[in-house]
Formats: C-alpha cells, sequence, structure tokens
C-alpha cells in the first residue's frame, strides 16, 4: 500500500509500504478516504520531536471498514468511520474514567499514558495517511457515521482530531453562554476552538494571529480579529472588557509559538493570555508542550529544550486564574459534535483550503508548514478521489467585492460615520450599524 513516510527534518515521501492487517481479533482494518495534515505532524516533520524515520504519519483519519477481527461485534465491514486521534482500550483506569487520552494499555511505556496513529513518544502505531489503517479496538475507538458519510466527508474528518480539540480548550477554560472569550492562534484548531465557543454561545470571541489569511476566516464565523503584527491583544481586550480582560481564553499555538517577524518564544501565548484573562478566569491549553524540545535549543534556548518555560506565576496565582491541559479526550466529545454535524448545526469543513491526493503529500507538506497563503487546512485523499482547489469551497465565503464587505472596510465606514465601539464588532455587528 501507499503512505505518506518521515524521512528526516522537512522530508516526507510518498512510498510503498507492507500493508496494514488484523493483527488482533479486536482489531478493524479501514480503508482510508480521507485524512488530515495536522498542525502537530509539523512539529514532527520539521525534526522537533523523536519520532523515527520510516513511520508513516497521519492522526487525523476517516474511512471504510473492509475487514474485522473475530472479537469485533458492532463495528461491520462497509461502515464508514472516523476515529479518535487517541488509541484505546476502554477498560484501563483512565479509559473508565473517560480519559482516553491517556490510556494506560495502549502506550507501551510502563511509566507512559495515552497512544496515537502516527504519533512522536505515543507508541509504535503507524499513521493513516495511507491506503489502509489498522485500528486496534475496533469496536471501542472507531464512531461509526451515517448515510451521508461518503458526501460530508470534509466535516466529519474533523472529529477526529481539531473540532474535538477546540472544544475540548473551550471546555477547560469554561466557556459559558454570553462569555467573552480569548483564543490565541487562528490555525485550525484554534479556529476549531473559536467556533466552539460560538456554539457554546459565546457573546464575543477575539482570535489572535498575525496570518492575514487565517483571521479573515475568523472573522467569517463571526470572531473578531487581532492582528498582533498590529495590536496588542491584552490592550485590546481590556479596552473592550471596562480594564477587567475576557472572561476565559484558549491557548491554541504551543511551545513553537512565534512573534510576526518569526522568533520563537515558548511563553509568548501563554503570558498573553495571563495577561488578558480577567481575574478568577479560566484558560484551556491544547497547544502542544514538550516535555523535551530536540530543536528548542538552537531556536529557542536550554530552558525551553527542557520543556520549562518562564511563565508569569505571579500573575496567574494573584489573578486566582484556573488552566486546563492536555491532549483531548475524543470519545468525550466526538458523538455529540458528529450529531451536531449530521443536523446541521455544525460545519467544521470551512477550514479546508485545499484536497489534494496521497501522492502530493510531500508538496502538501511544504505548503502547509511554510503557511503560504491560504494553506489553512489540507486533506489527503488516499483513494484519489476528486481534489477541490482552495478556491472552490471558500468562493460562497468570500468577503470581497461590493455586496461582500470586509470587516476592515465595514470598520471604515463605521469610522466615517462615528459609530463607537468599531474595534470591537465583529463582522455581524458592524454590518448592522452601517447597513441596517
Amino acid at each position: 500500500m501507499k503512505a505518506a513516510v518521515y524521512e528526516g527534518p522537512r522530508t516526507v515521501t510518498v512510498k510503498d509500504v507492507p500493508d496494514a492487517k488484523v493483527e488482533h481479533p479486536g482489531d478493524i482494518l479501514v480503508k482510508i478516504t480521507t485524512a488530515n495534515i495536522c498542525g502537530s505532524d509539523l512539529h514532527m516533520y520539521e525534526g522537533r520531536t523523536s519520532f523515527e524515520t520510516g513511520r508513516t504519519l497521519g492522526h487525523e483519519n476517516l474511512g471504510q471498514v473492509v475487514e474485522v477481527g473475530k472479537a469485533v461485534s458492532k463495528v461491520k465491514v462497509g461502515d464508514w468511520v472516523v476515529l479518535p486521534f487517541n488509541i484505546a482500550c476502554g477498560f484501563c483506569k483512565q479509559c473508565e474514567q473517560g480519559l482516553t487520552n491517556y490510556c494506560l494499555t495502549m502506550q507501551p511505556q510502563p511509566d507512559m499514558a495515552g497512544a496515537a496513529y502516527g504519533f512522536a513518544e505515543m507508541g509504535p502505531y503507524q499513521g493513516g495517511q495511507a491506503e489502509l489503517l489498522r485500528v486496534p479496538y475496533g469496536d471501542f475507538n472507531a464512531l461509526r457515521l451515517g448515510e451521508d458519510a461518503p458526501e460530508r466527508q470534509l466535516d466529519y474528518v474533523m472529529l477526529a482530531d481539531i473540532f474535538p480539540t477546540g472544544y475540548h480548550a473551550t471546555e477547560m477554560a469554561g466557556v459559558k453562554p454570553g462569555d467573552q472569550t480569548l483564543v490565541y492562534g487562528a490555525g485550525p484548531v484554534g479556529l476549531m476552538a473559536a467556533y466552539s465557543a460560538i456554539l457554546r454561545g459565546a457573546g464575543r470571541v477575539w482570535v489572535a494571529d498575525h496570518q492575514p489569511d487565517r483571521l479573515r476566516l475568523a472573522e467569517e464565523i463571526g470572531a473578531i480579529a487581532i492582528n498582533t503584527a498590529e495590536q496588542d491583544p491584552a490592550e485590546v481586550v481590556k479596552e473592550a472588557t471596562l480594564g477587567l480582560g475576557a472572561d476565559n481564553g484558549c491557548e491554541c499555538v504551543g511551545y513553537q509559538a512565534h512573534d510576526p517577524q518569526g522568533n520563537e518564544d515558548a511563553t509568548l501565548t501563554m503570558n498573553g493570555l495571563i495577561d488578558s484573562v480577567r481575574f478568577t478566569g479560566g484558560i484551556g491549553v491544547v497547544g502542544v508542550f514538550l516535555p523535551e524540545d530536540p530543536g528548542g535549543d538552537e531556536a529557542q534556548g536550554g530552558l525551553e529544550a527542557q520543556g520549562k518555560v518562564p511563565l508569569d506565576f505571579g500573575l496567574l496565582w494573584f489573578k486566582g486564574l484556573r488552566i486546563g491541559t492536555g491532549q483531548a479526550p475524543v470519545k468525550r466529545y466526538n458523538r455529540a459534535l458528529r450529531d451536531l454535524i449530521a443536523g446541521g448545526k455544525a460545519e467544521p469543513s470551512f477550514l479546508v483550503s485545499h484536497e489534494l491526493s496521497l501522492d502530493e503529500a510531500s508538496a502538501a507538506y511544504e505548503h502547509f508548514d511554510n503557511r503560504d497563503d491560504g494553506w489553512t487546512k489540507v486533506v489527503l485523499h488516499p483513494d484519489g478521489r476528486s481534489r477541490r482547489a482552495s478556491t472552490a469551497k471558500r468562493g460562497s465565503r468570500s468577503v470581497g467585492g461590493s455586496s461582500h464587505p470586509t470587516v476592515q472596510e465595514l470598520r471604515r465606514e463605521a469610522k466615517a460615520r462615528g459609530i463607537e465601539g468599531r474595534s470591537h464588532m465583529n463582522k455581524q455587528e458592524l454590518e448592522r450599524a452601517v447597513r441596517p
């Protein structure tokens, strides 16, 4: 079978590897039709982890079951399934508490917890950017999909990781109806956190980043964009909240956070949130931080390479802030989020900019890693189904032209009319104000 294989820093090749197969009675074998490239894949792609050469990447996977082990009783051949990136047993102490992100059975090292497909330090399992994927304990791990799965793969594949992960950030932050929420990072997970906060009824959501194409997407879903190359998020949020700060915040960047000039600073987003969130507020951290960063010594210095970052802990303590951290227990959320998609209440595929064949994985990684304009979320199709260019998906959401003004155009119009509070309005609020 073909697979996207890690060959070393910034080198992914598509090559023939041994076919995945059922190895245990509880396994299922899935023909992968849709697999995403995740921002976490880039940590490995860049050589910033201990990921072994020769392994297949990919932990956001969806496809159709083609074989089941003798002990599998629920999942059937022909079922369409999406697979949580967490590989869990369902019966260990952690899984019994719903903490499938820290399964003790599937992680082979006795002093560690948690397993995933094609991921550094999370077991020996191959990834799903391939034609076939072995799924351990298929009855427990696979989430079955409805009849609309073949046509709505771009929505449902987001249930493998980034939609539940973004939602997990809002859960740990304690986002409630009416809250004001600040999200650091407009990458796929940050946009999913903002989207989840809006779904949960947040009254106002800011998204801070310096990538204009990603900030445009944040505005399209109703968030307020803060370009960190031009504004300090803490100042923007405090100005809008009588100096108090946001009710809560989500960290969706991680240890490779960097300023607009490209200088890495692992404390940038965390200290920004500590400054921006009001007294007794909550922060949910789903951006990846590691106990060891092989590339951190050169990029940031020895302290960061050891996973130690200088937080503004005094201010954190003084404000009585609560922080939740860690990877998402996908199974805690994916069934409910699936039903929101099926019921037409959620459409996470708005993120997708490019659909490519598996053979194009090498170029896809390069563009995504470079943060090239418009490359916000890349989907690979190992089954070779039809591609979609970035403009085709976004055409109906375009904000260009006189009938679909940009947020910047609306703000200029509001300024000309003397409308107060324009810098704190999202796109929908601005449209109502200047074009009632």
